[in-house]
């Protein structure tokens, strides 16, 4: 019998692609969502109103899997308090309804896999290679990611199997990252971002919805991974990558720190830092990254 993948988050960039990626491997799909409106007539559809603490219980008792995709957008909107706790409980929330369900049910799961950020080594830019023993740094963005991961151990206090995917940039054909960057540099209007030595560990969304399937189909796979490619990539060589496959060379200055510290506030230590991360661990498991060429793989964003 084919297994049941529940998601969270299934109606967003990362989810509608996954999404595709399991019907076309013999699972059968549904997804929690905030939404009444039905996407893809092939996935069941269960409503979950955070606010009010209320999830379709069913849809957790149907579940083989459950994949973790929820969470407010880390760089939508400038963080105020409200936004910073917003975010937080966006994607600690949804796990704490869900291991109260498996608790009142004595429901256990094949597995449990949520998602992550590279974002809990923290916004800073140095040289060290960060990896999954690397402390959490206690920053925003830190302690955001360690929470997050932290009631994700509670499912595996059930004694249920539970992976975290620490994830990097996410590029996709005219979504997500590429998608609120390409019209300025298509106008030719493209720039690097203060120092422009800032480290940007990316992954093409194939390579990682494939990872997704690789950790509910891999029995052996437990704990945190991250899902990035290890090429050092910076924001300047990105910028001038980008630049350069729209026809023209970057002329305008580096855009200084301190104005985008005035536009976004503490946010902007999201895009002024990054860090180098490594994926080997996700690859001793066997998995091979299909995208690796940054040029190669933003023209496949863009053509």
């Amino acid at each position: 019998m084919s297994k049941n993948v529940l998601l969270t988050g299934g109606t967003g960039f990362i989810g509608s692609h996954l999404i595709e990626m399991l019907l076309e491997n013999g699972y059968n799909v549904s997804v929690l969502s905030r939404s009444s409106k039905k996407n893809n007539p092939q996935v069941t559809y269960y409503q979950w109103n955070l606010k009010q603490n209320l999830i379709d219980e069913e849809a957790v008792l149907k579940a083989d899997y459950i994949i973790h995709l929820a969470g407010e957008g880390i760089v939508e909107k400038r963080w105020t308090s409200r936004r910073k706790k917003a975010i937080v409980e966006s994607r600690v929330k949804p796990i704490e309804l869900i291991h109260s369900i498996l608790v009142k049910h004595n429901k256990t799961l094949d597995a449990f896999v949520s998602a992550s950020g590279i974002g809990i080594y923290g916004a800073k830019t140095d040289h060290k290679i960060c990896n999954e023993n690397t402390p959490p740094a206690n920053d925003f963005l830190g302690t955001t990611c360690q929470k997050w991961e932290n009631a994700v151990d509670t499912i595996g206090a059930l004694n249920i199997r539970t992976v975290k995917v620490r994830t990097g940039i996410v590029f996709g054909k005219d979504e997500g990252f590429i998608k609120k960057l390409a019209p300025t540099f298509k106008s030719g209007f493209g720039a690097v971002l203060g120092s422009g030595k800032q480290y940007l560990p990316w992954i093409y969304i194939d390579d990682l919805c494939r990872i997704y399937l690789k950790t509910i189909a891999d029995e052996k796979l437990e704990g945190p991974y991250n899902a990035c490619v290890t090429d050092n990539t910076t924001n300047s060589r990105f910028s001038k990558t980008f630049a350069n496959l729209f026809g023209y060379t970057i002329w305008l200055p580096k855009i200084p720190p301190f104005f985008l510290r005035f536009l976004l506030g503490e946010m902007s230590e999201a895009v002024l830092k990054g860090q180098r991360v490594s994926s080997e661990k996700i690859q001793e498991t066997g998995f091979q990254f299909q995208f690796t060429d940054l040029e190669k793989t933003l023209i496949n964003c863009i053509k």
